[in-house]
């Protein structure tokens, strides 16, 4: 049988939409499913509350070096491995986020965020098929017109030692993704063998870096068939990311887009829209 884990790394701030989530999460999956909720142990706490047989609320700094050490009234964090430059928040996430998936035990690691919920119902077979876990990918997508993500893909290539290519590139990044635990590990043990230093240090000395188009580019360029023959370019998740707050009409006019395949929404939590207006849209998929 595939066993199947999401993964959510969440913060106080975002604990009401984390319980949506949560819910949504045990409501659409198979009871052999987990939900790991990964947060600052000052928030351990609070989480806790959500804490169950299926769902189970840990440490981020059990995922994180003991050389990483956070300032005081800031974002940001010190490798003292590394100290320059500091470790953004940001950064750290996805330190936590690789962490998880490649101590994972599940087949299938699916990682959401927070500001998700699940409106159908999903499983291991969704995102593995004959052994292959499921890569999102969208050729051609990357050039000029997006910096941001061309920095990311030169990151990606200089982390895994791989030569320079010209764009377009292709799009990783999505609002909800699944990765194989196997390939993740294989992945940062190839960065330490290129950068000869802890993958957590490697990475957290990017200032500018993108797990998903990490992975991605490890699974197309590093690995090959046949880790990437199950590839699509569906996101499944109807995603709202403007920072722009939604209202009742701007909301209904968004749900009313969802597509048939579909299994889950995102209203970003940068647009600040209303939580009683969110659970009121959830409402309305049920």
């Amino acid at each position: 049988m595939t066993t199947m884990d999401v993964i959510t790394p969440s913060f106080s701030g975002d604990f009401e939409l984390c319980v949506d989530l949560n819910a949504s999460v045990l409501a659409n999956t198979p009871p052999t499913v987990r939900h790991h909720i990964i947060v600052p142990g000052r928030d351990l706490e609070l989480f806790g509350r959500l804490a169950n047989e299926r769902t189970i609320v840990s440490d981020e700094g059990r995922l994180l070096p003991r050389s990483l050490v956070s300032v005081p009234g800031t974002k940001y964090s010190v490798n003292l491995r590394r100290p320059y430059p500091p470790v953004r928040g940001w950064i750290i996430q996805q330190i936590v986020k690789l962490g998880a998936a490649a101590a994972a035990e599940a087949d299938v690691v699916v990682l959401v965020d927070s500001d998700i919920v699940f409106a159908r119902p999903f499983g291991p077979d969704t995102f593995v098929r004959d052994g292959v876990v499921r890569l999102y990918r969208k050729p051609n997508e990357i050039d000029d017109r997006l910096p941001r993500h061309m920095i990311w893909h030169r990151a990606a290539r200089e982390l895994l030692g791989l030569s320079a290519q010209q764009p377009p590139y292709t799009d990783y990044v999505s609002s909800l993704l699944a990765w194989d635990p196997r390939l993740v590990k294989s992945m940062l043990e190839r960065i330490e063998k290129v950068t000869r230093q802890p993958w957590q240090t490697a990475i957290g000395s990017q200032l500018h870096f993108s797990e998903w188009t990490l992975y991605g580019v490890f699974v197309e360029e590093v690995l090959g068939a046949p880790a990437n023959q199950f590839a699509s370019d569906d996101t499944l998740c109807h995603s709202y990311w403007e920072e722009t707050p939604l209202d009742e009409n701007s909301a209904r006019e968004f749900l009313s887009a969802i597509k048939p395949d579909d299994i889950a929404v995102m209203i970003s939590a940068k647009s600040r829209t209303p939580l009683e207006l969110r659970r009121k849209a959830w409402a309305s998929l049920s």
